[in-house]
């Protein structure tokens, strides 16, 4: 019998067991360190083992878990004061990952369209999306091959291709009942696709147009990760409604829907909860998150090293051949190549990096905020002689 006999087949697992963290370092099982360029898929921005974020949770963890929402919890005011004035926002519900704070923004949506006569409204969502993997948020992500098999899909979304205007004026003219967007300000699992700068800006004003709200998905880009507290804040808009998580715990399970205005009003006693989220534990967790960022400027710190990696890699891959693209926002990266590249992820590990590929052939990297520029060298370094060996090999 292995040690895996026990678990769900859920995932394609890589032949490494991570017993230790410090920073942007691990270390396995048999002591080998490795530079983690993931932070677990935009989670850790201050790294493993944090000193302000482990103290945080082992004092927490002496004094008070958790009660339940039955209950005022004051450390849940503080952390909701804290995301709304940081995001221009007025109120804010906790729940315990992405996936939950979308379904938060799609029953926000329902209820604004139940408020204005609308029996059977839709949500638009974009092509190559992600939203998470409840059945409602299964079928606003615009990926059919991680919807096979879970149908019948949720009915009320209405696709259209990202980064076009034009589409979604079109589905205002043609598709009755839409009542709100979901979109990702940079498309993480679709490839780190950035849009064009006009067009947070082109969907709010839609949405003023049309009534609807605009919710944000940035449950990746969110929390400092783009070099902006959050990623809306570049483009200089307000969404109606913010989903957060990730980044927010640095590893402990938080999640996180704000909104504004008559959004933030949407909800009533009765109209949604949860057992766990925003209890003292993660909160506490969370607040110790935002003032370490706020402390050590690292929001700022993501917008320079992103700038400077994203420099040197078009500078050390841009005329490779095969590679399509290099392209991101703050320290959320992709190098795009011609060809699938899955099996640059175990040829990484092997040699000391923890990378990931997403939409087949474009290279992820999602290092902590607090990388230091040597581990910037040593990533460099690492994954351009990858690539090349790579691209030869063809």
């Amino acid at each position: 019998m292995s040690s895996d006999d026990h678990l769900m087949h859920n995932y394609g697992r890589l032949p490494v067991r991570f017993v230790r963290g410090e920073g942007a370092l691990l270390w396995d099982d048999r002591d080998r360190r490795y530079l983690d360029a993931l932070s677990g898929i935009a989670v850790c921005g201050l790294g493993h083992a944090h000193p302000a974020v482990s103290e945080a949770i082992c004092d927490q963890a002496r004094t008070l878990v958790h009660t339940s929402n039955l209950y005022e919890i004051p450390l849940q005011e503080r952390l909701a004061a804290e995301l709304c004035t940081r995001a221009g926002l007025n109120r804010a519900f906790f729940c315990n990952s992405g996936a939950e704070a979308n379904e938060a923004a799609i029953k926000l949506a329902r209820l604004h369209a139940r408020g204005r006569g609308i029996a059977k409204p839709h949500i638009l969502v974009m092509e190559n999306s992600f939203h998470g993997r409840t059945l409602a948020t299964l079928t606003a992500t615009g990926n059919a091959r991680i919807q096979a098999g879970f149908e019948p899909l949720v009915e009320g979304f209405t696709r259209v291709p990202y980064n076009d205007l034009d589409a979604v004026r079109r589905a205002a003219a043609e598709v009755e009942g839409i009542v709100a967007v979901l979109v990702e300000p940079v498309q993480g699992e679709g490839g780190i696709r950035v849009p064009s700068p006009d067009y947070l800006a082109g969907l709010r004003a839609i949405c003023d147009e049309q009534g609807w709200l605009l919710m944000l998905d940035e449950i990746q880009t969110g929390i400092g990760r783009t070099g902006e507290w959050f990623a809306f804040q570049h483009a200089g808009i307000l969404p109606d409604v913010l989903t957060l998580a990730k980044g927010l715990g640095n590893g402990f399970p938080i999640g996180a829907c704000l909104a504004r205005g008559a959004a933030a009003e949407l909800f009533q006693p009765g109209h949604h909860g949860t057992t766990f989220g925003g209890n003292p534990l993660g909160c506490r967790t969370a607040l110790a998150v935002l003032e370490t960022m706020e402390r050590e400027q690292l929001p700022a710190r993501a917008a320079k090293l992103g700038s400077e990696l994203s420099d040197t890699f078009r500078s050390r891959l841009g005329n490779t051949p095969g590679v399509s693209e290099i392209r991101g926002h703050g320290l959320l990266l992709a190098i795009a190549l011609d060809r699938p590249c899955g099996d640059l992820v175990k040829r990484a590990l092997e040699r000391g990096l923890l990378i990931n590929v997403t939409a087949q052939n474009v290279i992820r990297l999602l290092p902590p905020l607090i990388f230091t520029d040597t581990q910037a060298d040593e990533l460099v370094e690492t994954l351009c002689a990858l690539v090349t060996e790579f691209l030869q090999e063809a």
